[in-house]
């Protein structure tokens, strides 16, 4: 039997982690110089590398700030659009006519700074026959983007404060004629049932105004492109544009609650008058946050008005206890409402 001391192992194991070691240290340094190698480049980095030409500039350029360009799509919205077939710089001045509900595509942009009215002429075509040109200022009022959130967007900014108002008259003016019959009508944040659902709708739609309001006090221009290119995915998006985009979706699932959990707890005709009057409370708060923040008030009165809210619910409206017999939610010990049983 062959004994080998212990000091003349240890030096031997020793030995071999270094042997390896400097053998892995070899390894890694020859991969990195092959890395490094691979990465270099030897040209010149300048955005001169892209080969654009100067129309292509002129067209990055002019959707930079217009946020439309070439091959574009509008659906006209007026009436009728006067077109002028020459270019504006021709003589004679031919015209030709697109109507309401034609779908144009942009094919051509001009500038002429010699035009005291607006110097940017825009030629849009509908087919090979109708096309010509017109100026910026008198084209946009009159087309909306060929895409359907743009068009909700446009139909929305242009009647949306008309139309809730005439629905606000109309539901007070039932609710009136409820309260004069029945003296007993439920309402949100006053005579509320035992549901967070409604509370949180109408919060959410006072806090979306807000944030709407402060995109268009504050980021404009980030809204407008937003019309021109739309997207309902949050995370392709500026961070105070997806966090409007999540709330909008957040309000669709939440009225989707909201709805469901009324119809269960009261009879359809109940039901139905509780939605008016809920969808009356959003509407005023929509008109008074998306108004009062562009007075810069609306903050401050965005934060009583949660205040005011959760208070009245927890005060009002949440359910403390359960009747033992039917289960019914009660707000205080007695009588049943559902099935008389007495709960102590």
């Amino acid at each position: 039997m062959r004994i080998v001391s212990s000091h003349t192992a240890i030096t031997g194991i020793r030995y071999k982690l270094l042997r390896s070691s400097v053998c892995v240290s070899i390894i890694y340094a020859i991969i990195g110089m092959f890395l490094l190698s691979s990465c270099y480049n030897s040209s010149n980095r300048t955005p001169d590398a892209w080969n654009l030409t100067e129309e292509q500039l002129d067209s990055i350029s002019f959707s930079t700030t217009h946020h439309y360009s070439q091959n574009y799509n509008f659906v006209v919205k007026a009436d009728t659009i006067r077109l002028v077939c020459q270019a504006p710089d021709e003589l004679p001045f031919d015209s030709v006519t697109v109507v309401r509900g034609d779908r144009v595509v942009v094919a051509d942009i001009m500038t002429m700074p010699a035009d005291t009215i607006d110097s940017v002429w825009v030629k849009i075509a509908r087919d090979q026959l109708t096309q010509g040109w017109i100026r910026e200022n008198v084209m946009l009022p009159s087309v909306k983007p060929d895409d359907p959130i743009s068009q909700f967007i446009d139909a929305f900014s242009d009647v949306h404060l008309l139309i809730f108002l005439s629905f606000v008259v109309i539901v007070t003016a039932v609710y009136g004629l409820r309260f004069l019959k029945r003296h007993n009508a439920r309402i949100v944040h006053f005579r509320d049932i035992a549901s967070f659902y409604p509370t949180l709708l109408a919060i959410l739609v006072a806090t979306s105004a807000v944030v709407y309001a402060s995109i268009q006090l504050f980021g404009a221009e980030s809204w407008r492109h937003f019309y021109y290119h739309p997207s309902l995915n949050p995370f392709a998006l500026p961070l105070h544009l997806g966090v409007f985009i999540c709330l909008v979706w957040t309000l669709i699932i939440v009225s989707l609650a909201v709805a469901d959990d009324v119809f269960r707890r009261l009879s359809v005709g109940e039901a139905v008058f509780y939605l008016c009057g809920l969808a009356a409370v959003c509407a005023i708060n929509y008109i008074v946050f998306s108004i009062s923040t562009l007075y810069y008030v609306g903050y401050p009165l965005l934060i009583a008005y949660i205040v005011f809210a959760i208070r009245r619910y927890f005060l009002c409206s949440r359910s403390s206890y359960i009747c033992g017999r039917c289960g019914t939610e009660m707000r205080r010990k007695g009588v049943c409402p559902v099935c008389g049983a007495v709960n102590e």
